[in-house]
C-alpha cells in the first residue's frame, strides 16, 4: 500500500451464488470471509433455478453489502479471491459453479454510483435488473434500494414475470 494516499471508502453490493458441492457451506464461508472486508449486511439464502442456457442444478444465492477501503476493481479482485478459495473454475459461461460472486453496484462514500463500461467490470451490473435471484434477496435486505440508472428495486421486481419471482424461495426456512 502506498503511503500518503488516502484510500476512499466505497460501498458495494455483491451477489453470491453456488450450485455445486455443499452450496450453503460455500456461501457461508464467503460471507464469513467478507466480515474482514467490512460486511455491513447479508441476506438469508435463497434457492433459485439456474439462469442461462446450460442444464444444471439449482443455485443457492445471497446478497452481501460491504463497505471498505476498496475501489470497484478492488471489490472485483476480492470477488475473484473468494471464488478461487471455493475452487471455482471458469470452464463454461453460465455453467455450474462452486461459487460465483458478482459486483452489482459500487458507490462512493457520498453515495455517487461508480460507473464502468469496461467489459471485465461493467457497473452497475448490466443484467442485475432482469435477475430475480439478485433483486429478491436485495429487496429483502434493503427494501428502499435502487439500482443506479435503473430505478428502485421494488419497481424492477414488479416488471419481472411473476414466475421468475415465485421461483426464488427462502432456503434458510426450509433447512
Amino acid at each position: 500500500m502506498q503511503t500518503g494516499t488516502a484510500v476512499q471508502m466505497t460501498r458495494a453490493v455483491l451477489s453470491l451464488g453456488a450450485n455445486l458441492g455443499d452450496r450453503a457451506a460455500a456461501l457461508r464461508a464467503a460471507l464469513t470471509a467478507l466480515k474482514d472486508d467490512g460486511l455491513v449486511a447479508r441476506s438469508t439464502l435463497y434457492e433459485t433455478p439456474p439462469w442461462g442456457p446450460v442444464e444444471q442444478p439449482p443455485y443457492l444465492n445471497a446478497i452481501a453489502i460491504v463497505r471498505g477501503p476498496r475501489d470497484a476493481r478492488g471489490w472485483l479482485a476480492r470477488a475473484f479471491e473468494l471464488e478461487q478459495a471455493a475452487g471455482r473454475t471458469r470452464d463454461v459461461r453460465w455453467g455450474p459453479r462452486t461459487l460465483d460472486v458478482d459486483v452489482i453496484t459500487v458507490t462512493d462514500d457520498d453515495g455517487t454510483p461508480v460507473r464502468s463500461d469496461d467489459p471485465e467490470l461493467t457497473l452497475p451490473h448490466p443484467r442485475a435488473h432482469e435477475r430475480a435471484f439478485v433483486l429478491v434477496p436485495w429487496a429483502a435486505l434493503e427494501p428502499g434500494a435502487e439500482l443506479p440508472g435503473r430505478g428502485r428495486i421494488a419497481d424492477l421486481m414488479a416488471a419481472l414475470p411473476a414466475d421468475d419471482l415465485l421461483a426464488v424461495t427462502r432456503w434458510d426456512h426450509l433447512h
